[in-house]
């Protein structure tokens, strides 16, 4: 799907491509090397980050926004004392948050910086109100993150650009073993290390998929295991376990479900790229990406002529 500048959709309809900007970030602060603006600051993930949407809009892209976490703790914080809170974010990585917002705002691309929220209910809001626009034929959550397979449903895929993979209904049931929205329940047993909640002990992957495809919520899961119409090994301790938790897997739950009132744009029209600002090309001088500068301009300049 990402190749030289193709042309936009045509037929009166567009796709909107929602990016993850902090994984981008972090995608490319550990796959590029390090490189200095002519200030001295470091610049080689937001290079790389800008380079990726550029990409992607020669690849096509007409509508696009990029949520990143403008600070790293969120809402959920107060809701459990071990959530990611960004301590361990190294310094030359944080340093280039901001300057990435920055940078992709003269790029002309729509920016959402979370701060009571986070980067993945940016992409749940702006993807539930791209979806209700009459004029959105798809609705792509650029990230592999397994939180966003809770969105994925008519308009909404989930696109691993990494991977080239779409991830549609089908493919969070194969991937997971049951479907979008149980996504949350899934991850409130299971848990998630990397935003920092350990699930329930003994509740693995295999277990709570069977639960869940036939269950859909943690609440409809019968509280004694000789009440379960599906069988799983372990049964009786599984039961136990989630009777005498069951609310704390709730909490888990509720920090797993994203948020589609996070504060995004008014509207699609206002994620249409149309070109760079006026400071982009001294941006693109300071951080040493002149051949960037030069494509850019040249897919404005196509895209004018369409």
């Amino acid at each position: 799907m990402e190749g030289s500048a193709g042309a936009p959709p045509t037929g009166g309809q567009v796709d909107v491509h929602l990016i993850d900007g902090t994984y981008e970030l972090f995608r490319h602060f550990f796959a590029v090397p390090g490189r200095k603006a002519s200030d001295g600051s470091e610049v080689g993930a937001l290079r790389g980050v800008l380079g990726n949407i550029v990409m992607l809009l020669e690849g096509g892209a007409t509508h696009v926004a990029v949520a990143t976490d403008h600070v790293v703790e969120s809402f959920r914080n107060d809701l459990w004392p071990g959530y990611k809170d960004g301590s361990g974010i190294e310094p030359d990585l944080l340093s280039q948050f901001h300057p990435t917002e920055e940078a992709l705002g003269l790029l002309g691309v729509a920016v959402w910086p979370m701060v009571e929220f986070e980067a993945d209910d940016g992409m749940a809001a702006g993807a539930a109100m791209a979806a209700d626009d009459d004029r959105v034929r798809q609705v792509f959550i650029c990230t592999p993150d397994k939180d966003l397979g809770q969105c994925v449903g008519g308009k909404v895929v989930q696109w691993d650009r990494r991977a080239d993979e779409i991830i549609d209904t089908a493919g969070v049931e194969a991937k997971f073993g049951v479907r979008p929205e149980s996504i949350p329940d899934y991850l409130g047993l299971v848990g998630d290390s990397a935003d920092g909640f350990p699930g329930l002990k003994g509740w693995g992957a295999k277990s709570t998929s069977v639960m869940l495809s036939h269950y859909g919520h943690i609440e409809d899961i019968p509280v004694s295991a000789d009440d379960w119409a599906v069988k799983v090994r372990g049964a009786a301790g599984l039961a136990a376990t989630l009777d005498a938790e069951r609310d704390l897997a709730l909490l888990f739950r509720r920090i797993a479900t994203v948020r589609t009132d996070a504060p995004v744009s008014d509207g699609v029209d206002e994620l249409a790229w149309r070109g760079p600002h006026s400071g982009f090309e001294d941006l693109c001088e300071q951080i040493g990406a002149g051949p960037l500068f030069e494509r850019v301009m040249n897919l404005a300049a196509y895209r004018a002529d369409l």
